[in-house]
């Protein structure tokens, strides 16, 4: 099926009209830009200014029906260690994976997959976002100074997509609940040796039914499995008024990780996300002061979905035997990444804290 998790990390490369260098895609000029001779290359009349993209229809895919011009094909290796894909060029035998910096030994493979549809250029080129990193890493309680340092001088950060569903979908839900009332009691009770009146708080409930309905645009979901789920969900808000049309001349300089959560799990999660929501308003829609839902049923259509992809700044670094990855947006400049301690940190604050502790307890014993 080709909504099958499948796609690899791909490179796209672009020769410079100059000198025939790789161009990249330059976050702050928004445009591309050849590092060997200065030459720049305007993306006018490229993927600037479409005002809207096609979503998909998703009985379609999940039909094994979507337009051939809709489907790629690549050759991938996959991580020994994450299992992230990995795709190489025809004359790369080995490279290191940039999830978690494991040697990667290419193998062969066919992969059938949904193009993106769009993509979040990146707003923030890599020296702001190792500032970024290096700022969050310094602003830690207890995180060690060298990795931090090595996080400022080491190699280059990696500047990959990473893969998102959206979905959207028009609902009508049908529920049966109750809605519940506050109202008060007057009870007499005793307090020690004396009666003392008190209000104490009941719930009336009555029976609720209704139908609410709600129209869901741009439902995000994780297509990428090679990064923590809870750093990439931290990432967010993304602003996705700002995608482009999908077009590769973004991508020229980064790389771009395929999916690998299918079409059909993806919508299992929006769903989740949907219902939620759908339970706020209905909850909203029972009124009173608590509310009890007991049934719903919803009746989803139109189903719609586009695989997208957005900007992160990666770094996987090996500090005294222990991997450490971090994710900056690269839109927004916002950090996440496994929370590094400092042994030598957390026992110099014990220490501390204990002479306090003694200086304190012999100062009361001393004006007792």
């Amino acid at each position: 099926m080709t909504t099958a998790p499948s796609a690899p990390l791909a490179d796209h490369h672009f020769p410079c009209d100059n000198c025939g260098a790789d161009l990249r895609f330059d976050p702050k000029a928004r445009q591309l830009t050849c590092d060997h001779c200065g030459n720049h290359q305007s993306l006018d009349g490229g993927p600037w200014g479409t005002p809207q993209i096609r979503e998909l229809d998703f009985n379609s895919a999940l039909r094994d029906n979507l337009p051939a011009v809709e489907m790629e094909e690549t050759r991938v290796s996959k991580c020994p260690n994450c299992a992230a894909e990995v795709e190489f060029d025809a004359e790369l035998h080995a490279t290191e994976c940039p999830f978690c910096a494991t040697p990667v030994v290419t193998d062969t493979g066919s992969h059938r997959h949904i193009k993106p549809r769009g993509v979040l250029p990146f707003a923030l080129d890599e020296e702001t976002a190792r500032e970024a990193m290096t700022d969050w890493l310094g602003g830690l309680w207890f995180a060690p100074g060298g990795l931090q340092e090595y996080a400022r001088k080491g190699r280059k950060m990696q500047g990959i997509y990473v893969p998102y569903w959206t979905f959207d979908a028009d609902t009508k839900s049908s529920y049966t609940g109750e809605r519940g009332t506050i109202y008060y009691e007057t009870r007499t009770v005793m307090r020690g040796e004396r009666q003392q009146k008190v209000r104490v708080p009941k719930v009336r409930w009555r029976a609720a039914r209704g139908r609410v309905a709600r129209f869901f645009d741009d439902v995000l979901v994780l297509a990428s499995r090679s990064l923590p789920k809870r750093f990439t969900d931290a990432l967010e808000p993304w602003d996705l008024g700002g995608l482009e049309p999908y077009a590769p001349e973004f991508l020229a300089g980064f790389r771009a990780e395929g999916y690998a959560v299918a079409l059909e799990d993806g919508f299992g999660e929006a769903r989740q996300k949907m219902d939620q929501v759908i339970a706020r308003d209905i909850r909203f829609d029972i009124g009173g002061d608590r509310q009890r839902i007991h049934q719903v049923q919803t009746d989803v259509r139109d189903v719609t979905f586009k695989h997208i992809l957005l900007p992160v700044w990666l770094a996987a670094y090996k500090y005294r035997g222990e991997t450490y990855r971090f994710v900056v947006n690269g839109s927004t400049g916002k950090v996440q990444g496994e929370r590094p301690w400092s042994s030598i940190k957390i026992a110099f604050a014990i220490l501390i804290g204990a002479i306090i502790a003694a200086g304190v307890g012999y100062g009361v014993a001393m004006n007792q």
